[in-house]
């Protein structure tokens, strides 16, 4: 196993240079290192360390990451993104009752500094970023001035900058719109780290015990989004709580030259590997909304269900407005909910009741063996609820179903009603 040297997240420091100039994170290095065994060192505040450059150069072109997963079956698509290991079922099994790994190498990682990079992002997504210190984190979502989503960040709160994960369809969009909301006078800075780190998921109930066996054990049992700095082969890696997959489980973010070895290490640990084929039927399976099927110009954020990711309270930012009219007159007509299907249906296809349109189906899914139908999908709030029958498509029968991740969002107007 690869070195791992732990050290708390106020270690990670940042070169200061002029805006026009690349600005690299310096992180700690331990002088003591053994690249067979990843292992916490003392606390950094007794022992002396010299700071190395953190390299965000790209990878090489020949970078074994890739030779790596090809060793365990994966399949690569044109643009780098690992389809399948030709487990799919099997990966699925073991993200119920084991533990994955799952390259998110290809989602998008945007970094934010600058002196008013909290202020900055607290106005312009969901979440009350002021009320969050270091070392924490959170989900908040990105959306339009009518509280349209784009989509859902995961956010780590580091010593002088936030480093924000999206989803890979919207790190463009997500950037621009940000790099354009900077005034002038404000003091945040953009930066697409995307393809200059490796970023992987570790899922799974026994995902603790991984974390536990790499000496890591201090994360288990955080907040989601608590994460820490640690040194592997002389290189920074992230590990935080949760993932932009599920709230459980944790996050890697890492030097390329350093991914090779995690992977590796992980899959020594016993960690099934999973390609993205099996990972959206554990997204939909689990109910998380994505960009492009339940996250478009046609539903609004409450609509999505996304209340841990909202602020009510916290002032304005964009779309504030429409989500405090959308609460205050009960304007929220329609729901997201899972649906176990009959048959194999299209996305896009209409829901109706009783003859009746009331939603529309966003994602599917043939589930483990081809024998899971599953779906997500908006109904009109009045038209039905869980367990009740409905059509998709011309013929297909769906059973309204709760799934995981919207079943825990807490609804505030809910939650903190008096009985």
């Amino acid at each position: 196993m690869g070195v791992l040297s732990c050290f708390s997240h106020h270690t990670l420091c940042l070169c200061r240079r002029s805006v026009t100039q690349t600005r690299r994170p310096l992180f700690l290095q331990s002088p003591a290192f053994n690249n067979s065994v990843w292992r916490k060192t003392q606390s950094s505040s007794s022992i002396s360390i010299g700071a190395i450059p953190f390299d965000l150069s790209p990878p090489p072109i020949d970078h074994d990451l890739y030779d790596d997963m090809a060793v365990a079956g994966a399949k690569v698509s044109e643009d780098w993104v690992i389809e399948t290991f030709n487990n799919d079922d099997e990966a699925l099994d073991a993200v119920e009752n084991g533990n994955v790994v799952v390259d998110l190498s290809n989602y998008g990682r945007i970094r934010v500094s600058g002196d008013d990079r909290i202020q900055f992002l607290h106005n312009q997504s969901t979440a009350n970023f002021e009320a969050l210190s270091e070392g924490g984190g959170c989900d908040t979502v990105f959306v339009t001035p009518t509280a349209r989503t784009i989509d859902i960040a995961q956010a780590w709160i580091m010593k002088t900058a936030v480093t924000l994960v999206v989803s890979p369809s919207t790190s463009g969009r997500i950037s621009e719109m940000l790099n354009k909301y900077i005034f002038f006078g404000d003091k945040v800075e953009i930066q697409d780290i995307s393809k200059k780190t490796c970023l992987f998921a570790l899922l799974g109930p026994k995902s603790n015990q991984v974390m536990m066996d790499l000496n890591l054990g201090n994360l288990v049992g955080q907040p989601y989004g608590s994460h820490k700095h640690y040194n592997v082969g002389g290189n920074p890696v992230t590990v935080a709580v949760g993932s932009v997959i599920s709230e459980e489980g944790f996050s890697l973010l890492m030097s390329p030259s350093s991914a090779g070895l995690i992977w590796k290490t992980l899959l020594r640990q016993g960690t099934t590997p999973m390609g993205s084929n099996a990972l959206e039927m554990y997204r939909i399976l689990q109910g998380r909304p994505a960009p492009g099927s339940e996250l478009t110009d046609e539903f609004n954020v409450l609509e999505a269900g996304l209340w841990n990711s909202i602020s009510l309270n916290k002032g304005c930012y964009k779309g504030q407005e429409t989500i405090a009219r959308l609460i205050t007159y009960d304007g929220i007509k329609q729901k997201l909910w899972g649906i176990q299907l009959s048959s194999s249906v299209n996305p896009g296809s209409p829901i109706t009741v009783e003859g009746k349109k009331v939603g529309k189906l966003t994602s599917y899914t043939a589930g483990k063996g081809q024998n899971g139908h599953f779906g997500l999908g908006y109904i009109k709030k009045k038209a039905a609820s869980k367990g009740d029958t409905v059509i998709i498509g011309d013929n297909v029968t769906g059973i309204v179903a709760d799934v995981p991740y919207l079943a825990r969002q807490q609804h505030p107007l809910i939650s903190n009603a008096k009985p």
